[in-house]
Order: C-alpha cells, then structure tokens, then sequence
C-alpha cells in the first residue's frame, strides 16, 4: 500500500501535464504519483512518463470513469486527486496530507471561491453552475462547503474504498461532496489558489 498517491486524471493535456508531475514530486518526493490517461490524442502520456509518473488507462471517456478505476486499482493511506491542467497549486499538498494522515479527516477540499476563482475563471455561466449547486446541496445538507465543484481534493482509504463511484462525467465532485456529507465523513476545506486554465 502507498502512504500518499497522487492521482492526475488526464485528457490531452500534454502542454501543462509534465510541468504537473515535476510540481507534485517536488512537493511530496516520497509520494506515486499516478497519470490515468483517458484516450488522449496527444503527447501526454510520454510527456508524463518522462516527468517521472506511472501512467496507466482508462479507455472508457469521462471523468467519472477514470475515477472510478482509480479508486479500484490504487490502495494508498492518502490519496490527493487533481487535474492535469496546472490549475491547481501543488504547495497545498502536505497540509492536505497532514490532514488526512494525522486529523482523521476523510475529504479535505481545496477551496477554490475563497481565493482567486472568480477573478481567474473566464466562464461566467461556470460560475453561476457552482454558486447554484452549492446553495444547493448545502441547504438540503444544512451544511456550508464553499465549494461542492472543486476537483482538488485529498481522502482517507476509508473514503476512497466505500464510495460507489455513479458518474460518468465531470459531475463526480458533486457526487464526492454529497457522499461524504450523507455518510458523515469528516470534511475540511482549504483556501487555495487557483489558476485559470
């Protein structure tokens, strides 16, 4: 079992995956950190082997469903999950890990509409999205996540192993979110920056 696996799902991202890579094993270089190509067309898959992760597949498309493979294949006492666009920061890295490894908590979120999002993000209707779902799962939650969308995470072993992975799409954050707040994981969130793609 891996202490912490860094888990990067991929889609034609060969301008920025390699860069990714170097930033998070700079960050942990204890850490695997794993690239799950998802039918790229591009060079990210030897872009990203070069950069020093271990590159494994997905052919079935979406997001969705290269989480759920890797969630069935990784056994880690941490997992940290990002995207491979370079919009997420890797200096967040130990403090999520620290939360998960010492705090006991199951989901750390990297809160990305404390900081920098909207100034960063060019996609207004993008915004309205999150701000909508936000309000509302955390009224029917009673609860208050400042950002239910985000795809920068870290989880427990606990969390990753009982989460009965639905989607297909880009909606599996929301899915993640209202997972842990129905089974009561405990949560936390971070302010993190965040960089437009």
């Amino acid at each position: 079992m891996d202490k912490v696996a860094v888990l990067i799902p991929c889609y034609n991202e060969e301008k920025t995956i390699g860069k990714v890579v170097k930033d998070w094993k700079k960050e942990l270089p204890d850490a695997m950190v794993y690239v799950y190509d998802n039918n790229s067309t591009d060079n990210t898959v030897e872009l990203a082997k070069k950069a020093g992760a271990i590159v494994r597949y997905e052919h079935s498309q979406g997001k969705g469903n290269v989480i759920r493979r890797m969630f069935r294949e990784i056994n880690a006492e941490c997992y940290i999950m990002i995207d491979g666009d370079d919009t997420y920061p890797a200096e967040y890295g130990k403090n999520m890990v620290e939360l998960v490894l010492h705090k006991n908590v199951d989901m750390v979120i990297g809160d990305r509409l404390s900081s920098t999002y909207f100034e960063e993000n060019k996609r207004p209707f993008h915004n309205f999205g999150n701000s909508l779902v936000r309000a509302s799962i955390n009224t029917f939650f009673k609860c208050n996540i400042k950002d239910i969308m985000t795809g920068y995470r870290a989880f427990s072993f606990q969390f990753v192993k009982t989460f009965p992975v639905l989607s297909k799409g880009f909606e599996i954050e929301t899915e993640m979110s209202i997972h842990a707040l129905d089974k009561r994981f405990l949560i936390a969130e971070i302010p993190i920056a965040y960089r437009d793609r």
